[in-house]
């Protein structure tokens, strides 16, 4: 039986493990907190409750589903056991000051998931950040369908993202190869694509239309959209991914 291990335990990492299980795979979901805090999402999703130690363990596929402060606080060396054959897979988006403080490298213009493979020592796959977790619970769709859904992989490793796309098949998405990690900045929060839940075809063109000069200023409009949602009552900590 394949088997995927969830890091975080909040909207995007229970959808992802709601449709891994779906299509038969042993999910074990871990967070900051001991594996009894997961007793009702075991319940409702069927997943394993776990420790982030679990991460080191054998896995077809890894998510990290995380807020990206909350990636600098993984423990050190988390994954230097981990195989080299397990795909790492990044799903987290930086809302600086809203939720996830500052992060200078980022700020600099460091794309969110170079970071984050910095901070954990090993390469990752960028997926799983431009769509709602709804989405991902309620709109997946056969292959072939006209509205079928769109997800963006970037990364550097080829077979990985080549799995990658395949994952995204099986649970009922379209995956594209975005290029390579350092294109990632694509699909950051309010580019283009970001969120816009379309199809292949205008998905590939809204990666292609996005310029690296207005990665800041759509994602400072990303981060005014998602003020506005908060002031209407909306918790910040469903905003996605992560």
């Amino acid at each position: 039986m394949p088997r995927a291990v969830i890091i975080g335990s909040g909207n995007i990492g229970s959808a992802v493990a709601g449709r891994l299980k779906a299509i038969g795979y042993d999910v074990v979901m871990a967070n900051s907190r001991e594996p009894s805090s997961l007793t009702d999402h075991a319940r409702r999703l069927g997943i394993t409750p776990g420790t982030l130690e679990d991460a080191a363990g054998a896995a077809d596929f890894v998510l990290i589903a995380i807020p990206q402060h909350a990636v600098a606080k993984l423990p050190p060396r988390l994954f230097a056991r981990t195989s080299t054959e397990t795909v790492v897979l990044d799903a987290g988006n930086y809302y600086p000051r809203l939720r996830d403080g500052t992060i200078a490298e980022i700020d600099a213009g460091m794309p969110d998931s170079q970071w984050v493979e910095q901070q954990i020592g090993r390469p990752v796959i960028k997926m799983f950040n431009t769509i709602h977790a709804g989405r991902i619970a309620d709109a997946h769709r056969p292959p072939g369908a006209p509205d079928r859904i769109c997800l963006p992989v970037a990364g550097d490793d080829v077979a990985a993202k080549a799995r990658a796309v395949a994952l995204a098949d099986l649970i009922g998405f379209d995956g594209i190869d975005a290029g390579p990690l350092a294109q990632s900045w694509r699909q950051q929060p309010g580019m283009p694509v970001f969120c816009t839940h379309v199809p292949t075809a205008k998905a590939t063109a809204a990666l292609a239309q996005a310029r690296h000069d207005a990665v800041e200023a759509k994602r400072q409009e990303a981060l005014d959209r998602a003020r506005r949602w908060s002031r209407d009552g909306a918790d910040v900590g469903r905003l996605p991914a992560g």
